[in-house]
């Protein structure tokens, strides 16, 4: 028996080896170039953020592959993902059966800064949007374990999306005006950044080398779902463009406290500036995470449909090229606001 241990030992660490293996793309060697991830999805269309020769990519990991988590249950459903050096985006364009309306989400997924939830928080996110013309855009941003600062890098990489997206509008049918971001818990701290902080962005981003330097950044709408703090947590006084976007903030309430407080202190903030078009739940029962799944039918289980309602009434579910009620609104706030 003594002698059986050390081989089922090496036994049990090759069948280990394998099944990571399984779950992690090939390495690239730097001769490669950049590494860009295959999509997840089928039909996906997977652009990286930026040129190769990015001043804001880390050039010496680029060509590094990311490492991949697939689902219990299917090896091939891509869970979430770390070790993300070359940011992309995979787009999902609506179906053609569901209705022309020209509006795109980009999602930005959380997972603390430590690991991308892309599944839950990303991919599952397709076929709900889908249905009501909506464009879907998962972010693949870098994180902190990986050796980056989110309120900069990450934050950088959800303006570059709102950008690259708008550029490719006419090639993809998408209304450059009906473009928006919505992050889960740390991806909150993507959208909420970008509802504020568009006009840094692009004033820092405006040389003659940048392709995309006149796309604009900001996103025509932004969602909070159960965020991480957002820049009114350590500033309660930052300031509000008089463009802002309009906002939607939802969480669960006593079962996920941290992140409700974070949500009420962006609604609380956005409301006292008078921003138009704001809207917030917190629901009564809940906990953190869930993305859009039923949470054996709660209420909380039926945000998505809440953010479905809010959009349709801003008018973003409009027919393409249709000026939305939101635009009118942030025309009339910024004016009023001297802007």
């Amino acid at each position: 028996m003594k002698r059986l241990l050390p081989i089922l030992f090496l036994a049990f660490s090759s069948l280990c080896l394998a099944q990571e293996k399984v779950s992690q793309p090939p390495e690239r060697k730097p001769a490669d170039g950049p590494f860009i991830p295959a999509p997840a999805l089928p039909g996906g269309i997977v652009l990286s953020l930026y040129p190769p020769d990015s001043p804001l990519l880390n050039h010496a990991r680029i060509h590094e592959a990311e490492h991949y988590n697939t689902s219990g249950k299917s090896t091939d459903k891509l869970l979430n993902t770390i070790n993300i050096h070359n940011p992309s985006i995979e787009v999902h364009l609506a179906p053609s059966d569901a209705p022309a309306t020209g509006a795109a989400v980009i999602v930005a997924p959380g997972g603390g800064h430590k690991i991308l939830w892309v599944g839950p928080e990303g991919y599952d996110v397709v076929p709900f949007l889908g249905r009501y013309g909506v464009a879907t855009i998962v972010l693949r941003n870098r994180l902190r374990i990986d050796g980056y600062e989110p309120t900069v890098d990450a934050v950088n990489d959800a303006f570059q999306a709102i950008r690259l997206v708008r550029s490719h509008a006419a090639e993809w049918k998408i209304d450059p005006a009906k473009i928006g971001i919505i992050g889960f818990s740390a991806g909150g701290e993507l959208s909420a950044p970008a509802a504020l902080f568009f006009d840094d962005f692009a004033k820092k981003n405006s040389g003659a080398s940048d392709p995309l330097a006149k796309v604009s950044p900001r996103p025509d709408f932004v969602g909070l779902i159960y965020p991480g703090p957002s820049p009114f947590a350590k500033a309660p006084d930052t300031s509000i463009p008089a463009n802002v976007p309009p906002s939607f903030i939802t969480c669960a309430g006593s079962g996920d406290q941290v992140h409700a407080v974070w949500a009420t202190e962006y609604f609380t903030a956005m409301l006292k500036a008078g921003v138009p078009d704001l809207e917030m739940h917190i629901y009564g029962r809940g906990g953190h995470g869930g993305a859009i799944s039923s949470r054996n039918g709660i209420p909380f289980g039926t945000w998505q449909d809440r953010f479905i309602d809010w959009v349709r009434d801003l008018g973003f579910l409009d027919a393409p090229g249709t000026e939305t009620k939101a635009a009118k609104d942030v025309a009339a706030y910024a004016k009023k606001h001297g802007k």
